[in-house]
């Protein structure tokens, strides 16, 4: 899906590590929430509250999910679940723009 229709959108930016990291909620009518954001070249650690499906639009990183080792290489067109109530870690290569579902 390249667009949402018939949603909300929150004006003020949720950004993080110092700005490398933005995002801005959108509210679709059943309630559910989506962040669209961009994340520079860095690495950072996120803690989840509920399951979380990051679908990477454009751009490369590196991933290393809760309860593994090894590090997983994702790329645009590409997604990865995180489980709720829970921390993982990306290393940015290239700029990236994403797409972040949270699921209940």
């Amino acid at each position: 899906m390249s667009e949402f229709n018939n949603v909300s959108v929150v004006k003020k930016a949720n950004a993080y590590f110092g700005g490398n990291v933005s995002s801005r909620t959108i509210r679709f009518a059943d309630g559910s929430l989506k962040t669209l954001g961009f994340m520079l070249p860095g690495e950072y650690t996120f803690n989840t509250s509920d399951k979380e499906r990051m679908e990477i639009i454009d751009g490369e990183l590196e991933v290393l999910l809760p309860g593994s080792e090894q590090w997983q290489s994702v790329k645009g067109g590409e997604s990865f679940d995180v489980p709720a109530n829970a921390q993982f870690t990306v290393k940015i290569s290239t700029a990236t723009d994403y797409c972040c579902s949270f699921l209940k």
